[in-house]
């Protein structure tokens, strides 16, 4: 706690005094040091681990990447912005997924500002994101870019707008909020047999459990993968992505054949994470084009009827190979 607590103290005196915490960085060193970040956290769960335990552990990591990212990417890095907002992805999948015992008022504020800093990271996230797939776009039509010169100003603005959210109390409550919540929140101090028994059970045998059942509801909803539209393939790669982190949190956990099964699932689920992401951000692309080409001399086109179809089919060939795998048992 002192060391959250230490990091907004000090940021709140940065803004008062006008200095910087960290000094002026390449954005490359900046990048790497953040991917340092993310992997350096080893896996200290254990099967017999009590499940309350095993949230606070796992919460706890992805505040402190939160942080660790959080200065750079207010300084307009893009690298460290995608790693905070990674961070913030499985903040807000851990909270789903022990939702069943870490559920109380409080976590409906959290999750409500949960959702308020992930609209700021990911505008900026999308901006970026649309530059480089143009970039690779006007490699086969290089007069593209210069029919939407006002695109990097945009970029600019967005990132400005981040850095406002990220410097402001707003976020500082958030983060301080949220840690003391999944310290010590209402969830964690609820009587009766049923609350004890969800916070003391073990987490080898809770995350079987909810992993398969999430699995089933997300194979369920793939079988009509190849007939979705944008909004409906949306929701298909977040509930993707939920399965996918959620089952990355317990890597490790489960010994022997347990394990390779798990492996093998995490392989297939970011194969179908991948194609779904690139739709994704294909389309987002395409509608923020099409609100900032106004007037502009020329207009892009960010999916094409053979890279959907193509990304589509490894996602389904992706489902029907996770579909085939033996269900996970603790």
């Amino acid at each position: 706690m002192s060391r959250y607590r230490g990091c907004l103290t000090a940021k709140a005196a940065e803004e008062r005094n006008g200095l910087q915490l960290m000094p002026q960085t390449s954005g490359s060193k900046i990048s790497s040091r953040a991917g340092r970040a993310q992997r350096r956290h080893p896996s200290r769960l254990n099967p017999s681990m009590a499940s309350d335990t095993a949230f606070r552990l796992l919460a706890r990591r992805f505040l402190d990447d939160l942080a660790e990212n959080h200065e750079a990417t207010s300084h307009g890095d893009p690298g460290t912005l995608h790693q905070m907002r990674i961070a913030l992805t499985r903040l807000r999948s851990a909270i789903s997924f022990f939702s069943p015992m870490a559920d109380d008022l409080e976590r409906e504020r959290i999750k409500s500002e949960l959702k308020w800093l992930n609209r700021h990271l990911g505008a900026a996230r999308d901006m970026d994101v649309m530059i480089e797939r143009l970039k690779e776009i006007t490699k086969q039509q290089p007069q593209a870019i210069r029919g939407h010169p006002s695109l990097e100003g945009k970029r600019a603005e967005s990132h400005r707008h981040l850095t406002r959210a990220l410097r402001s109390a707003r976020y500082r409550r958030l983060i301080e909020n949220t840690y003391h919540w999944v310290e010590n929140g209402p969830w964690s101090t609820k009587r009766g047999k049923q609350a004890t028994k969800a916070r003391t059970s073990p987490i080898a045998a809770f995350s079987a459990r909810k992993l398969m059942r999430w699995q089933e509801k997300l194979l369920k909803k793939s079988r009509e993968l190849r007939d979705m539209g944008t909004k409906k393939r949306h929701r298909l790669r977040l509930a993707n992505k939920k399965l996918y982190y959620s089952t990355e949190f317990f890597e490790g956990l489960f010994p022997d054949q347990r394990a390779s099964r798990q492996q093998t699932a995490l392989k297939y689920l970011r194969k179908a994470q991948r194609s779904l992401g690139q739709l994704n951000d294909d389309a987002n692309s395409q509608s923020l084009a099409a609100t900032l080409q106004q007037g502009a001399r020329t207009h892009l086109r960010f999916l094409g009827p053979k890279r959907e179809k193509r990304l589509v089919r490894t996602a389904v060939a992706a489902y029907r190979k996770l579909a085939e795998l033996e269900p996970l048992r603790a």
